[in-house]
């Protein structure tokens, strides 16, 4: 269930040393949550568990951002990403992210394990503006076609820059 949250300027900061981790089925439902992701997050256990891991996408995150990740971890491949998150009052917190798949013994993909840490304040300032021109474009392109503009605009940064996301993110 998406619940109404209002946005916030109100941000939570992750403290040196701090590590949120989560845990997802295969179709990104919430498995496990530690006690860092509950306490920035604002949701009890109970409401984390079973609700899918977008419980706390923040409206000012690009969709395609998202894609990117997706594609990865499907692929097999882990991602690192910075990433803003709502919480469940509105607030927001920053997170430098690796999401990467988990596999049975077989080599399958079982689910994703997300480990979220203090992002660099430089980092943060780096794809803020990245982001915000991703997200007008998705505005301009219109839902059907959001996506596809939102990545065409990233691939030609990264194309400039002469790096991937991964190299990108590592980079900052």
């Amino acid at each position: 269930m998406k619940r109404q949250i209002t946005p916030t300027s109100v941000e939570r900061v992750m403290r040196e040393g701090d590590f949120i981790v989560s845990m997802t089925d295969m179709k990104g439902r919430i498995l496990y949550g530690n006690r860092i992701f509950i306490e920035f997050s604002g949701y009890s256990e109970s409401e984390l568990i079973g609700s899918q891991h977008n419980i706390i996408r923040h409206p000012d995150m690009p969709r395609a951002v998202f894609k990117l990740l997706w594609d990865k971890i499907q692929g097999g491949n882990e991602c690192f990403a910075y990433v803003k998150n709502m919480s469940k009052d509105g607030g927001f917190y920053w997170v430098f992210a690796n999401v990467t798949p988990t596999f049975d013994v077989e080599g399958r993909i079982t689910g994703y394990l997300s480990i979220r840490r203090k992002p660099k304040v430089s980092g943060i300032q780096a794809v803020t503006g990245l982001y915000v021109a991703m997200l007008e474009a998705e505005k301009k392109a219109g839902a059907a076609n959001a996506i596809a503009a939102s990545s065409k605009l990233l691939d030609d940064f990264l194309n400039e820059k002469g790096v991937s996301y991964d190299e990108l993110v590592l980079a900052i």
